[in-house]
Order: C-alpha cells, then structure tokens, then sequence
C-alpha cells in the first residue's frame, strides 16, 4: 500500500475578505501553523468564501468529496452575529459532531478573553475529513489547533485517512499504545 497523499483544506469565511476590502490572515495564520506542526510532505488547499451557508457548505463538500482533504481548517463565522453560520453549515454537511472539540477550544480560550463563551465553534467528521471550526483571529487560531490538535492525528487515524505525524518540539500527537503507524 503506498503512501497516501495529503491534502489539507483551509477555509476563510468573511464577506468582507471575499470581496477583498481587507486582508485574510486566518488563512495564511492557520497554514503556518500546521506547516510547524507536521512533518510530512503535504499540500494546501485555500478557499476564501462570503458567510452564505449555501456557499461554506458547497466549499466543505468540494474540500472533503472532490479535493480528498483529510483535515479541513475554518476561520471566521463562529460568533453569535446573524451572519456567523460556519457552525450550522458544518453541522449541515458533516455525518458526525465531535462535541470535545468545541468544548476544549472555548475552554482554553477563555483563559485569554471572556467573550470566548460566545464562540460557536464546532469539529465534525465528513467522509473520511475532519473539519474544525477555529475562531477569525490569528493568535486565537493558534491558541486552539494547541489545544486540539494533539488528538487530530490519530482522529485521522480512526478515519482511514493519511498518518499525520508532527514535529514534536512544536506539538505532540496522542496515539494510544495500541495504534500502530500503517505497514509498521
């Protein structure tokens, strides 16, 4: 069995940076970080959409059925406004929430601002991708793929997609005694 390719999906939603009135640093923000998280070979996969749920859905679907991304990365959309509706349009499209996400990142960033109790952020699984939503600020996207992506490889793993491994000087990935890296 050779070695699966890996894509990974990175997707900003905000009307404004769709239509180009400001610059996107969620989606450069999370790119980075996973470029110092992993150690493998992998390829990126940028999307920039309008909070529409129509259009976040249509883009989940594309990155998890056409494009084979094992992990999709959202920024934006994830507070309380009437616009913010990357919860619901993840929910829509994924066959599984995983709630300990959600749970663990508002958690944490609540140690750094008390409005991260309005986040809305949820993780879920499509297929064979895990998509997390992650908040719109830089320094807050960090502050959550720190505290949840210790369990995204071997959620990956679990999903039959790609083995993640990750620089262990930057974060560790969990994997319990039992789970085996493929033809090991």
């Amino acid at each position: 069995m050779s070695e699966q390719q890996i894509r990974i999906g990175f997707v900003t939603i905000s009307d404004r940076a769709s239509r180009g009135e400001y610059e996107d640093l969620g989606g450069p923000a999370m790119q980075e970080w996973l470029g110092k998280a992993l150690t493998n070979d992998w390829e990126a996969v940028s999307r920039l959409v309008p909070d529409e749920q129509p259009a976040v859905e249509a883009v989940l679907r594309e990155l998890a059925d056409e494009q084979d991304c094992c992990l999709i990365v959202t920024t934006g959309g994830t507070g309380p406004a009437p616009r913010d509706i990357t919860p619901e349009a993840t929910a829509a499209v994924c066959d599984k929430i995983l709630d300990g996400f959600g749970e663990q990142m508002r958690s944490v960033s609540l140690q750094f601002v008390p409005t991260a109790i309005l986040s809305r952020q949820i993780a879920g699984i499509k297929g064979k991708s895990l998509i997390i939503n992650l908040p719109g600020k830089p320094s807050a996207i960090a502050d959550c793929l720190n505290a949840v992506f210790p369990a995204v490889p071997y959620c990956i793993d679990l999903i039959e997609g790609p083995y993640l491994e990750t620089d262990e000087s930057f974060i560790k990935a969990f994997r319990p005694k039992h789970a085996k890296k493929p033809n090991a």
